[in-house]
């Protein structure tokens, strides 16, 4: 049950970033020829960004397949950490991709208000092809997103929202072309230094997240509610305690005490263990490690 559902999210992982890829590579290639024969430095650098979306994507794949490595002696709990490690490389990636809108447009800005310069007209195409790179990056963010939050991968998460930043700093492209029709020519620079401080904040908070999970914090409060619910939905357990969750990568491991009848034999009793576990795989969408201590329903046991 484990390992299809490790499967399926893998090949769902890796499809929608092979569609990235391909996106990522097309759109660089476009960018970065439409930004050199129009003198465009913002779509320029838009295409350099989407170059830099590409090497997240093949870390995220890296990530994936080390991370479903299967356990091995050294690894009894398996590799899924690898994967929360990829998800902090395109993070750091993120927070550089960030830094480095805000300086240059920063100094764009400087240079700008020391020198007189006449403010050259783009050609409609740049306008075009930042349109084209907002929607299709868009686009990818919703389908990257939707895939990360129901498979619970933070690298391909954090590489949803390394999409959409790509897409935001289009937007500036956008902000710019139409600033510069108005004679501001720095409302591009304007508009990438807040996308910059918007895609950092974004990074910092995936980071955040990580940290959390290498602390073995709980999993969040949806999830928890969700096997509570479960939990007492099954009439034969009596009362449960001791219950804890940890993440690792994409899977949930917990353990738990029940109280059963104290009349039943070994057998009936594994029978609800088994019976809670098998529910557990079936509702929950990640995959689920479980370890049932199974206790007789006595008061001096009762917490």
């Amino acid at each position: 049950m484990i390992d299809s559902k490790i499967q399926s999210a893998d090949r769902q992982i890796k499809n929608v970033t092979y569609v990235g890829v391909a996106i990522n590579i097309a759109l660089a290639i476009v960018k970065s020829v439409v930004g050199l024969l129009t003198g465009s430095m913002a779509l320029l650098a838009d295409g350099i960004h989407s170059v830099s979306d590409t090497a997240t994507d093949v870390v995220v794949l890296l990530g994936v397949q080390l991370g479903a490595k299967e356990p091995d002696p050294e690894h009894p709990y398996g590799h899924g950490r690898l994967e929360t490690f990829a998800a902090v490389i395109v993070a750091i990636v993120l927070v550089a991709v960030g830094g480095v809108m805000i300086r240059q447009a920063s100094l764009a800005i400087a240079r700008a208000l020391s020198v007189e310069n006449p403010i050259e007209a783009l050609p409609a195409s740049v306008l075009w092809v930042a349109l084209v790179s907002v929607v299709a990056k868009e686009l990818l963010y919703r389908a990257t997103r939707k895939i990360a939050v129901a498979t619970g991968s933070s690298a391909l998460y954090a590489n949803a929202w390394h999409h959409r930043s790509d897409a935001l700093s289009s937007v500036a492209v956008v902000v710019g072309f139409v600033a510069m029709k108005f004679g501001y020519a720095h409302g591009d620079h304007v508009a990438t230094i807040v996308v910059g401080l918007m895609i950092i904040l974004v990074a910092v908070k995936i980071i955040e997240g990580c940290l959390h999970e290498f602390a073995e914090r709980a999993v969040d409060s949806d999830t928890m509610e969700q096997i509570k619910q479960i939990i007492g939905a099954e009439q034969r357990i009596r009362q449960w305690h001791k219950l804890r969750t940890r993440s690792a990568g994409r899977e949930i491991f917990m353990d738990l005490h029940i109280l059963v009848d104290p009349q039943l034999n070994i057998t009936e009793a594994h029978e609800i263990a088994e019976a809670l576990e098998n529910t557990m795989h079936a509702q929950i969408t990640r995959p689920v490690n479980i370890t049932v201590h199974i206790e007789p329903d006595k008061p001096e046991l009762r917490k």
